[in-house]
Protein backbone atom coordinates (compact mmCIF):
# COMPACT_ATOMS: atom_id res chain seq x y z
CA UNK A 1 0.00 0.00 0.00
CA UNK A 2 1.55 3.52 -1.28
CA UNK A 3 2.16 5.77 1.54
CA UNK A 4 -0.37 8.31 0.01
CA UNK A 5 -3.08 5.86 0.34
CA UNK A 6 -2.25 4.54 3.77
CA UNK A 7 -2.59 8.68 4.79
CA UNK A 8 -5.53 9.27 2.80
CA UNK A 9 -7.22 5.79 4.66
CA UNK A 10 -5.89 6.91 8.46
CA UNK A 11 -7.65 10.29 7.84
CA UNK A 12 -10.63 9.01 6.65
CA UNK A 13 -10.78 6.73 9.44
CA UNK A 14 -9.77 9.34 12.12
CA UNK A 15 -12.41 11.57 10.25
CA UNK A 16 -15.25 8.91 10.75
CA UNK A 17 -14.11 7.76 14.18
CA UNK A 18 -14.32 11.42 16.17
CA UNK A 19 -16.03 13.19 13.68
CA UNK A 20 -13.63 15.79 12.87
CA UNK A 21 -12.69 16.16 9.32
CA UNK A 22 -9.00 15.98 7.76
CA UNK A 23 -7.82 18.94 6.71
CA UNK A 24 -6.85 19.55 3.41
CA UNK A 25 -3.10 20.74 2.07
CA UNK A 26 -4.51 24.48 2.04
CA UNK A 27 -5.56 24.08 5.47
CA UNK A 28 -9.06 24.05 4.81
CA UNK A 29 -11.50 21.84 5.98
CA UNK A 30 -11.97 18.59 3.89
CA UNK A 31 -15.86 18.57 2.87
CA UNK A 32 -18.24 16.77 4.94
CA UNK A 33 -18.79 14.19 2.42
CA UNK A 34 -15.48 12.68 2.31
CA UNK A 35 -16.49 8.53 2.49
CA UNK A 36 -14.74 5.74 3.23
CA UNK A 37 -14.67 3.44 0.41
CA UNK A 38 -14.75 -0.46 0.81
CA UNK A 39 -11.12 -0.87 -0.24
CA UNK A 40 -10.46 2.03 1.96
CA UNK A 41 -11.92 0.16 5.44
CA UNK A 42 -10.71 -3.31 3.86
CA UNK A 43 -6.93 -1.46 4.43
CA UNK A 44 -8.03 -0.74 8.04
CA UNK A 45 -6.94 -4.15 9.42
CA UNK A 46 -3.17 -3.68 7.81
CA UNK A 47 -2.73 -0.76 10.39
CA UNK A 48 -4.01 -3.08 13.43
CA UNK A 49 -1.92 -5.70 12.38
CA UNK A 50 1.28 -3.41 12.36
CA UNK A 51 0.36 -2.50 15.01
CA UNK A 52 0.63 -5.94 16.88
CA UNK A 53 4.09 -6.70 14.97
CA UNK A 54 5.47 -3.92 17.29
CA UNK A 55 4.05 -5.86 20.09
CA UNK A 56 6.91 -8.16 22.12
CA UNK A 57 10.58 -8.37 22.83
CA UNK A 58 13.41 -6.78 21.68
CA UNK A 59 16.88 -6.33 21.91
CA UNK A 60 18.10 -2.72 21.10
CA UNK A 61 21.89 -2.23 19.86
CA UNK A 62 22.46 1.12 21.52
CA UNK A 63 25.95 1.00 19.87
CA UNK A 64 27.12 4.42 18.74
CA UNK A 65 28.89 3.58 16.28
CA UNK A 66 29.07 0.07 14.18
CA UNK A 67 32.77 -0.38 15.34
CA UNK A 68 32.05 -0.29 19.03
CA UNK A 69 31.73 -3.50 21.13
CA UNK A 70 27.86 -4.63 21.55
CA UNK A 71 25.66 -2.93 23.92
CA UNK A 72 22.78 -4.43 23.89
CA UNK A 73 19.70 -3.63 25.94
CA UNK A 74 15.96 -5.28 26.11
CA UNK A 75 12.67 -3.51 25.07
CA UNK A 76 9.18 -4.94 26.05
CA UNK A 77 6.32 -3.34 23.86
CA UNK A 78 2.76 -3.92 24.95
CA UNK A 79 0.24 -2.57 22.17
CA UNK A 80 -3.16 -2.15 23.67
CA UNK A 81 -6.11 -1.64 21.60
CA UNK A 82 -6.21 2.48 22.16
CA UNK A 83 -2.66 2.44 20.88
CA UNK A 84 -1.36 2.75 24.25
CA UNK A 85 2.33 1.37 24.19
CA UNK A 86 3.14 -0.24 27.74
CA UNK A 87 6.49 -2.07 28.87
CA UNK A 88 10.03 -1.23 29.65
CA UNK A 89 13.11 -0.39 27.95
CA UNK A 90 16.51 -0.27 29.57
CA UNK A 91 15.25 -1.16 33.15
CA UNK A 92 13.04 1.45 33.10
CA UNK A 93 8.92 1.52 32.81
CA UNK A 94 7.37 3.30 29.79
CA UNK A 95 5.71 6.03 30.74
CA UNK A 96 2.94 8.06 28.65
CA UNK A 97 3.81 5.83 25.55
CA UNK A 98 1.69 5.94 22.17
CA UNK A 99 1.68 3.96 18.40
CA UNK A 100 0.36 5.32 15.34
CA UNK A 101 0.55 4.54 11.69
CA UNK A 102 0.49 7.31 8.97
CA UNK A 103 2.60 8.08 6.00
CA UNK A 104 2.86 4.19 5.32
CA UNK A 105 4.69 3.61 8.60
CA UNK A 106 3.82 1.81 12.02
CA UNK A 107 6.09 4.30 14.45
CA UNK A 108 5.63 4.95 18.74
CA UNK A 109 6.67 6.99 20.99
CA UNK A 110 7.41 7.19 24.83
CA UNK A 111 9.23 8.50 27.73
CA UNK A 112 11.52 6.38 30.43
CA UNK A 113 13.71 8.18 33.26
CA UNK A 114 16.42 6.70 34.76
CA UNK A 115 15.50 8.63 38.05
CA UNK A 116 17.76 12.09 37.24
CA UNK A 117 15.49 13.11 33.97
CA UNK A 118 13.28 12.02 31.11
CA UNK A 119 14.49 9.85 28.17
CA UNK A 120 12.19 10.21 24.80
CA UNK A 121 12.21 7.39 22.66
CA UNK A 122 10.57 6.95 19.59
CA UNK A 123 10.95 4.41 16.73
CA UNK A 124 9.31 3.22 13.25
CA UNK A 125 9.01 -0.60 12.24
CA UNK A 126 10.77 -1.16 8.86
CA UNK A 127 10.34 -4.93 8.23
CA UNK A 128 11.30 -6.87 10.95
CA UNK A 129 13.37 -4.45 12.46
CA UNK A 130 13.13 -1.02 14.65
CA UNK A 131 14.87 2.11 13.90
CA UNK A 132 14.73 4.50 16.38
CA UNK A 133 15.97 7.05 18.62
CA UNK A 134 16.44 7.98 22.11
CA UNK A 135 17.00 12.05 23.32
CA UNK A 136 18.14 12.59 26.76
CA UNK A 137 17.41 16.20 26.92
CA UNK A 138 19.37 16.39 30.67
CA UNK A 139 22.41 14.29 29.11
CA UNK A 140 22.61 16.29 26.10
CA UNK A 141 22.78 13.49 23.51
CA UNK A 142 20.59 11.54 20.85
CA UNK A 143 21.22 8.11 19.95
CA UNK A 144 20.03 6.04 16.93
CA UNK A 145 19.41 2.70 17.25
CA UNK A 146 18.32 -0.21 16.19
CA UNK A 147 16.60 -3.21 17.32
CA UNK A 148 15.90 -7.05 16.62
CA UNK A 149 13.47 -9.82 17.80
CA UNK A 150 14.91 -11.29 20.89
Amino acid sequence: MSAKYATAVLSALISLCTGINPARADGAPAPATATVTASAAAAAPDVQIGMAALAGRWLVDLRAAPDEPSYNKQMVLEIAPDRTVRGSFYDSVIEAGQAGASNGRVCFAFRTTDGVGPYHTSGCLVGDRIFGQTWAEHRKFVLNWTAGRE
